[in-house]
């Protein structure tokens, strides 16, 4: 992928300001609200029955995110979802705790199913549980997976047709057929609750301005382990380096991103 691509994306999500629609959990929905706007993009958080029909209609993506989640939040989400659908709005899906509990994981299995979803971003725990294979969650972190986390990524986006991305020291974003390993990344990023979620939120933001679902995949989470080392150079430690990390992301430009990212394909 050439960083010229992947530059452009970043352009486009600081020309076009697109409005995200978030469902997500309540510990982060603050943080996931900054780190849209600092990327660029507008934030809107709205899982009311009586309305995410429409905000979905009006908004250029959809991030649902299962955190904390409860049954009106899952008919809220097949709502939207639905909607954004109806009106070709990619979906992004945070599988956040599939696997720790049968909850979750029906969940998460309900919605791949009864909704057209354009990128599933989970950590390896997650990815690997809905992939089949070996996989343990603690809650909502992962343990771990059994298996190579590209072919993995690679055979669950063949068989739910859509981009499956792998976060963890080095991300993983396969479309079933391209393979992209992102190496940007800080320590620290595993040590402030809801990076991952974050991560979700920017890829909302560069899925809204790219057709290829790959490489705004591949460009969001390039351009949020970028910010992640810049805010863990000045940080000293988890708390400062939350406010960092928003610092930094806002202030890059798409020429850093071309510049700082790396990313290998296989």
């Amino acid at each position: 992928m050439e960083t010229k691509t992947i530059s452009s994306l970043f352009g486009r999500v600081r020309l076009a300001r697109p409005l995200v629609h978030h469902i997500t959990n309540f510990v982060t929905v603050n943080d996931c609200a900054n780190v849209t706007l600092c990327a660029g993009a507008s934030p809107v958080m709205a899982e009311a029955p009586e309305e995410v029909a429409e905000m979905a209609g009006m908004a250029d993506a959809l991030v649902l995110n299962i955190g904390t989640l409860s049954a009106d939040q899952v008919e809220a989400m097949l709502l939207a979802g639905r909607a954004a659908n109806d009106f070709g709005r990619p979906v992004v899906l945070d599988p956040v705790g599939a696997g720790a509990t049968r909850f979750r994981t029906e969940t998460v299995v309900r919605l791949l199913e009864a909704l057209e979803i354009a990128v599933l971003k989970g950590n390896a725990g997650e990815i690997g549980t809905l992939a089949g294979v070996g996989a343990e969650v603690r809650g909502v972190d992962s343990v771990g997976v059994t298996g190579d986390p590209g072919e993995i990524c690679c055979a669950l986006a063949e068989r739910l047709g859509c981009v499956v991305a792998m976060s963890g020291a080095v991300d993983v974003v396969s479309d079933g057929g391209r393979i992209a390993y992102i190496e940007n990344g800080h320590p620290l990023m595993g040590r402030v609750s809801g990076t991952g979620c974050m991560a979700s939120s920017v890829t909302g933001a560069f899925s809204a301005v790219s057709d290829d679902r790959f490489e705004g995949t591949v460009a969001a989470l390039a351009l949020f382990g970028i910010a992640g080392e810049r805010a863990g150079l000045k940080a000293k430690g988890p708390a400062s380096f939350r406010f960092k990390l928003m610092d930094a992301l806002a202030s890059l430009e798409p020429e850093d991103l071309a510049r700082e990212a790396r990313i290998r394909l296989a």
